[in-house]
């Protein structure tokens, strides 16, 4: 097997058949090189690999900053940056992309990451806790927002971004089905936060809403 199905294996483990997963990823676009690279050396130095958005959700991301072709994007959440490339890809020339980062041990990771794509330079990275650095940022009229950190601040994030994006923009949440805890029996905290913000956004007349049953769940907001 090589690292490539070992990747595909280990993260469709918890979230869909492995079949179903390479079904899927062989029937969309195909995943950069620069991408590839990114998800092996996530897989092979990173605590919880299984964080990346990978291929298929990669593809989805960049699918739809590409529909809307957006000058500003926000994402809370950079991770090892491969959704904030994918998300960039579909920026205007002079479009720029916004990712908070709390953890500074990832810098060196993520500027080489950065450097070797074709979109490296429309990327603007802050390091720090996220609510601070939202309110830091001048802008009122993001086109886009990915919100992948830490779930328990989800509804923070959301409240906090809402008026920081513009009429028409939209607002992306990923992990928002939790392995199908948020719809079954389980009253764990982390599951309790989830299912408190889906219940949330649905009821907020602000914002027009659909789950996407991608991986672990995508949760689309247009803000009206």
């Amino acid at each position: 097997m090589n690292h490539k199905d070992q990747r595909s294996t280990f993260a469709a483990m918890d979230i869909l058949p492995a079949d179903l997963q390479t079904y899927l990823d062989t029937h969309c676009e195909p995943e950069p090189d620069w991408l590839q690279t990114i998800n092996r050396e996530t897989y092979l130095k990173v605590l919880r690999p299984h964080m990346l958005s990978g291929h298929y959700q990669g593809r989805l991301l960049s699918f739809l900053s590409k529909l809307m072709q957006p000058k500003l994007i926000l994402e809370i959440g950079t991770f090892t940056g491969y959704a904030t490339i994918c998300l960039a890809e579909g920026l205007t020339e002079d479009g720029v992309i916004h990712t908070i980062e709390v953890s500074r041990e990832l810098e060196d990771m993520l500027n080489s990451h950065f450097k070797s794509t074709s979109v490296g330079k429309k990327i603007k990275l802050h390091f720090g806790e996220a609510e601070h650095v939202i309110g830091t940022l001048p802008y009122n009229d993001f086109d886009m927002v990915f919100i992948d950190a830490d779930k328990k601040n989800n509804i923070t994030y959301f409240e906090l971004v809402l008026n920081k994006v513009r009429s028409g923009g939209l607002i992306i949440i990923d992990n928002v089905l939790w392995k199908g805890k948020v719809y079954g029996d389980e009253n764990d905290a982390d599951t309790q936060v989830i299912r408190k913000l889906n219940d949330q956004v649905t009821a907020d007349t602000r914002v027009e809403k659909i789950i996407l049953p991608v991986r672990d769940g995508l949760l689309l907001i247009r803000k009206k």
